[in-house]
């Protein structure tokens, strides 16, 4: 009886073994670029959020420098925008972060010549909870 208990746990022990490593050989692909694809969505979505004035009347009375630097930071979210929805690799999601990081450029040179905080707000990266 206990011969038989043994063999019957050695054998079991032996397909999970089995089974685990065709598991990890089959995960030798590469990895999936979803880091860079959070990442670009993170940054649009901050240059989005900074898109939205504030004070309306404070964007209205704005000069031309000011003007010029929320339309070029406007420009480079519809690009990174566009780019984002065609992009696959790294690269390509890569490209969509340094345009948003341009247009947050744009958006504080923007918001210095309105005398606003030069800085959006930033969204988090992942919402936290207290308990």
């Amino acid at each position: 009886m206990v011969f038989a208990i043994t063999l019957s746990v050695l054998l079991i022990t032996g397909a999970v073994v089995g089974v685990v490593a065709q598991h990890r050989a089959r995960r030798t692909r590469p990895p999936s670029d979803l880091d860079a694809e959070a990442e670009a969505n993170h940054a649009l979505v901050r240059l989005t959020s900074g898109l939205v004035p504030p004070n309306t009347r404070a964007w209205s009375t704005a000069n031309a420098d000011t003007d010029h630097a929320l339309t070029r930071a406007a420009e480079c979210r519809r690009e990174a925008r566009s780019l984002l929805a065609t992009a696959r690799t790294a690269a390509e999601y890569a490209e969509v972060t340094r345009l948003a990081g341009e247009g947050l450029d744009h958006l504080r040179v923007a918001r210095a010549g309105l005398g606003l905080d030069t800085a959006p707000s930033p969204a988090p990266a992942f919402a936290t909870t207290s308990r």
